[in-house]
């Protein structure tokens, strides 16, 4: 009996039979790995639109970045603001969209030169699944490129006779905040400017040294551009002026603070740019 269990254990094929197994065991799990990594990378990748480049389905954030105009910029805040935007196009996440506006005065809007979603730059692609350098191509062809030139046409300002921040921040809302998907998804809004509202409605330039909100209230301006900004994130990038009324800063960044509170946005911070004009 002995002998006949000892001639079973050292029968052979046993042992590789039951390593064949666990290594097509194996297979199988890494076949299945392969397949999932392959279905999760496509599947995150998604279709986009051809002239916006944004996900058919919309994009996944959205930055809007606002250059007022309507005078002229110090030197060293152009140079500064060059910086800055140049920062948001080399930023900006995959799928989210960059919006470059400026002051639109006579038609006391904005003006859109440049609005487009990140296609992605191929960084982190999978040659399997994607091709990276085609990828590249596209982003610097169709988004940075482009970027650039708009951030240089952003920064040429010429006198104007009026400023009317208050309805473009208002066109702003309407055109990139406002719709269902929208609301959805992280917004930012950036402010390169005076802050100095020049309306017939409401003027700051005339009076600075009457900064309350109270004054703003009992204008015709405060229910003509009522705004909702649907939470989006507010940084104003602040351009200081030399003005024959000397203007409190700190009040009139908190009157704006005010004001972007009033109208559902979330005032993030203020930062003087370099120079004066």
């Amino acid at each position: 009996m002995a002998q006949r269990q000892a001639r079973q254990r050292n029968r052979p094929g046993g042992g590789g039979a039951a390593m064949a197994g666990i290594a097509l065991i194996c297979l199988a799990v890494a076949g299945l790995g392969s397949l999932a990594f392959f279905y999760f990378s496509v599947r995150g990748t998604p279709k986009l639109d051809a002239v916006s480049l944004c996900p058919v389905s919309g994009p996944q954030g959205i930055t809007v970045v606002l250059v007022d105009t309507s005078d002229d910029l110090p030197e060293i805040a152009q140079r500064q603001v060059l910086g800055i935007l140049d920062d948001q196009i080399t930023g900006l996440p995959p799928y989210y969209k960059l919006d470059i506006r400026v002051l639109d005065v006579p038609g006391g809007r904005s003006r859109s030169l440049f609005a487009k979603c990140n296609p992605g730059d191929g960084n982190g692609l999978s040659e399997w699944t994607s091709n990276p350098r085609l990828a590249r191509m596209r982003w610097i062809e169709s988004f940075r490129t482009p970027a650039l030139e708009a951030v240089k046409h952003s920064v040429v300002t010429a006198q104007a006779t009026s400023s009317p921040i208050m309805g473009a921040l208002q066109d702003i809302a309407v055109d990139e905040f406002s719709s269902s998907a929208a609301q959805q998804v992280p917004k930012n809004l950036i402010i390169v400017s005076d802050m100095l509202e020049n309306t017939r409605d409401y003027n700051q330039y005339q009076t600075p040294t009457d900064l309350s909100y109270q004054r703003f209230r009992q204008s015709q301006a405060y229910l003509k551009y009522r705004t909702d900004l649907h939470g989006a994130r507010v940084t104003i990038e602040y351009v200081q002026r030399i003005l024959p009324k000397a203007i409190d800063t700190v009040r009139h960044i908190e009157f704006w603070k005010q004001w972007i509170t009033d109208n559902r946005g979330t005032f993030e911070i203020a930062r003087r740019l370099q120079g004066a004009g």
